[in-house]
């Protein structure tokens, strides 16, 4: 009876969970599909849109004769900012808890441990990697845990091999991250944390020693995340949808708990694992990192967020601008009704040394005049490149290594690059 009531409670909590984690994905879906957005307009895909469904789509031309192609700023903006961060990195020290030697000592070999530690978990490549997720979707996440197959081989147990173990980090997109409460301030002010990602069955075996059969995550997944997935794998047989909810330390549970699920099956379920808060307690092994921060929510905005509709506009003068200078160039023809063979004109046009046969007592064909150029594409165009600079903070000094005005004084140069750090 012990068993069967065990069993029951075991089955509850996974529905449990996997219900928790639906309804928050519900909750973060038009987040997603705005960092899905953004990166669509990073890679170049700039007439994309969310429509009335809140699902990504294509625009469709207005007319056949359109011109829709892409002038992309955001990109060397992006590059130029994540360059530009990486020139920013934290320094690992430990400072002594008083003024005797032996503490002084102790804090110098713990430091020397932490950045050991650091070089060997190339932790500079591991922000980059981070700022690269937060500088398009806002914000990225540090899982850090412990990793029982790092470290030195012990030896053998049941054919198996023991290492000693070592701390090991994890940068998590934010597709992969779910609060409690999307008005959570920071990681600290969440209840729970849910880390949905898609896992090898045979990973899951080889870490929970549980057999799980794979899914189709894409029905499974009503709000198609990216869940760590690519979009243009086929087959998703041999994967599984791994969730884990870890719990902040409550009167249930002081020390906190982990529900670890895949499919129906409960992975595993115990309390969180690292004492890794200060007074000795235990929290989430995440560190948050955003782009902007936005007030009230727990995920970042993106500087991308805000230069898209600046995009939009700059592409959209950019096209009207060449189709006016095509007009001047190729030229619109006009014929008198039954002049000519208009079909003809349409194909090859007034190419040099056409002859062009009319007919008798009709006008013949000429070029519509088109008018001069507006200057105020120009100056729009102009208008628009500022307006990059000022909402993502990249001067084209930064992007280019070039100045609209010549400087030779290196006092002037470096307060303009100070201005660009400022920004």
């Amino acid at each position: 009876m012990a068993k069967s009531k065990d069993k029951l409670f075991l089955e509850e909590l996974v529905s449990e969970v996997r219900e928790d984690f639906l309804s928050r994905q519900k909750e973060k879906f038009s987040l997603e599909r705005q960092w899905e957005l953004n990166m669509d307009f990073l890679y170049g895909n700039q007439y994309a849109k969310i429509n009335i469904d809140g699902e990504i789509s294509d625009e469709e031309k207005d007319f056949f004769w359109q011109s829709r192609k892409v002038y992309n700023h955001i990109a060397p903006i992006i590059e130029a900012r994540v360059s530009r961060l990486g020139r920013v990195r934290p320094t690992m020290s430990v400072r002594a808890s008083g003024d005797e030697e032996s503490d002084i000592k102790t804090a110098k070999i713990v430091s020397n441990v932490l950045n050991s530690t650091c070089a060997r978990l190339d932790l500079d490549n591991l922000i980059k990697k981070a700022t690269d997720w937060s500088e398009v979707t806002g914000s990225s996440f540090y899982k850090v845990v412990w990793n029982n197959n790092l470290g030195k081989k012990l030896g053998e147990v049941n054919g198996q091999s023991v290492y000693e173990g070592d701390v090991d980090i994890e940068v998590v997109s934010p597709f992969e991250i779910y609060p409690d409460s999307l008005f959570s301030q920071d990681v600290s002010d969440c209840k729970s944390i849910i880390h949905a990602r898609a896992m090898h069955v045979e990973d899951i075996y080889q870490i929970y020693g549980v057999e799980v059969e794979g899914e189709n995550l894409q029905n499974l997944l009503t709000y198609k995340s990216r869940n760590g997935f690519s979009t243009t794998k086929k087959s998703y047989s041999d994967y599984a949808l791994v969730i884990e909810r870890y719990e902040k330390p409550s009167r249930a549970y002081p020390n906190g708990r982990v529900v670890s699920v895949a499919g129906n099956n409960l992975l595993y379920v115990g309390e969180l694992p690292y004492i890794n808060e200060k007074d000795c307690k235990r929290d989430f092994p995440f560190v948050r990192q955003v782009c902007l921060p936005q007030t009230g929510c727990f995920f970042g905005i993106s500087i991308v967020e805000r230069i898209i509709p600046i995009q939009r506009a700059f592409n959209a003068v950019k096209n009207r601008k060449h189709e006016f200078l095509n007009r001047i160039s190729m030229g619109v023809i006009t014929v008198e009704d039954g002049a000519v063979d208009v079909e003809e004109l349409a194909d090859d046009g007034l190419y040099p040394g056409k002859v062009i046969v009319y007919r008798q007592g009709s006008n013949p064909p000429s070029i519509m005049n088109a008018g001069n150029f507006p200057n105020d594409f120009s100056y729009e165009e102009e208008m628009l490149k500022n307006e990059f600079t000022t909402i993502s903070g990249v001067s084209e000094f930064t992007r280019y290594g070039d100045s609209k005005v010549n400087m030779a004084s290196g006092v002037a140069l470096q307060l303009l690059i100070e201005q660009d750090d400022t920004r």
